[in-house]
């Protein structure tokens, strides 16, 4: 495992972090963690050098952090540094963020929380979070060992994020979305190195959109690909663009599976700051205008916009148009993810039922223009329902 610096403290990261939002399930149901996998996945992680570990309080309908917990067991909870995320929306009073915090210290089996997020800070919660005088709070859980170290993670413009950073001179750390597709959305490149510029350690979050750039490209991506003289997998070309910036402190991957773990670790284990030559970077320059021009929608899955309203499935609808512009010019293909569309997606959940309430939008952490984005999904598959 290759091992990065983390901001100011004197502690190496381990390059590769396990993200717990996407951990093994059971039929499809999120809150239905196949524990024994999970367990299994996360303490192979840590046995094979990765000693950061994230979740928060919403992952997996609230079972993300105690699964986390159980992995933790046994010894584990010494040889690693683990991260939880305060749920900034519910919080209207210090009274609440103590609740949180001792609910989070319970699930996680744990009297301390090393690296503590206010979670998915944005102009209206930053706000919030400064009125209700979390720094004071945060500062006081400090003092009594229940937390040591406090960040954010950001979903929001450049600005705000500058502004955050800014905000408040004890910040150890941030977590942002970051890979090749995103360069210049949310914090983006700027805000890496901005963070990276005021001391902060820099915690990538999405590395590979959600998955969406981990999957086999289409033909005309893949031959870009196989156009390179260095042989990688999508998956690695994408954790490979990310790790070769030396602002980047550990970069999370939200894994499901053993062999994501296995695959993710190996790659760490090649990873560096600037190793990638020119002849690479602009390979995936070329990777990244080609899927642009095919159509990308850089939602991961989260769910935060569930349940709509008017039960449309935004993010089943948004997982298989991605996968209809990524199989783009294979006829065959694109057929079958059109009859997968049929096959799937009931016409009670169909994107035809959006009724531009907006709500979706307002809670989604991306900020997509979700009501657009289900308007071109319901040309493309619904035009001859």
């Amino acid at each position: 495992m290759q091992y990065r610096n983390f901001g100011r403290l004197k502690w190496k990261v381990s390059a590769l972090g396990f993200g717990a939002m996407r951990l093994p399930i059971i039929n499809g149901d999120s809150s239905r963690i196949n524990e024994d996998e999970a367990i299994y996945m996360i303490r192979y992680a840590i046995d094979n050098g990765v000693n950061y570990i994230d979740t928060a309080y919403p992952y997996h309908g609230g079972k993300g952090e105690v699964v986390v917990g159980k992995a933790l067991e046994d010894g584990y909870r010494e040889r690693v540094k683990l991260a939880t995320k305060m749920p900034t929306w519910l919080v209207n009073s210090q009274s609440d963020m103590d609740k949180y915090l001792e609910e989070q210290l319970l699930r996680l089996k744990t009297e301390r929380v090393d690296f503590y997020l206010l979670h998915g800070l944005n102009k209206e919660r930053w706000k919030k979070m400064g009125e209700l005088n979390v720094f004071g709070w945060a500062e006081k859980a400090i003092s009594n060992g229940k937390i040591n170290y406090l960040g954010f993670s950001f979903h929001d413009d450049f600005d705000t994020f500058k502004d955050i950073v800014d905000g408040y001179d004890k910040w150890t750390f941030c977590q942002i979305l970051y890979n090749y597709m995103d360069t210049e959305y949310q914090a983006g490149t700027r805000g890496l190195k901005y963070a990276a510029s005021r001391g902060l350690a820099v915690v990538v979050m999405e590395p590979l959109a959600g998955g969406i750039l981990a999957f086999p490209s289409s033909k005309e991506v893949q031959e870009i690909w196989d156009s390179s003289g260095v042989k990688r997998t999508p998956a690695e070309w994408g954790l490979q663009w990310v790790w070769n910036h030396p602002e980047v402190s550990v970069v999370l991957s939200g894994m499901s599976t053993l062999e994501q773990v296995k695959e993710n670790i190996e790659s760490a284990c090649r990873s560096g700051v600037n190793i990638l030559s020119e002849e690479e970077l602009e390979t995936i320059k070329r990777v990244r205008e080609k899927i642009r021009q095919y159509g990308y929608i850089g939602c991961g899955g989260c769910r935060y916009c569930m349940p709509c309203p008017q039960g449309v499935g935004i993010p089943e609808i948004f997982a298989l148009y991605n996968e209809y512009n990524r199989v783009h010019g294979n006829a065959t293909r694109t057929a079958e993810v059109r009859e997968q569309y049929r096959r799937t997606i009931i016409p009670e959940k169909s994107a035809r039922r959006c009724a531009n309430c907006g709500q979706c939008e307002n809670k989604c952490p991306q900020q997509l223009p979700i009501r657009k984005l289900l308007g071109k999904a319901a040309i493309v598959f619904e035009s001859s329902r």
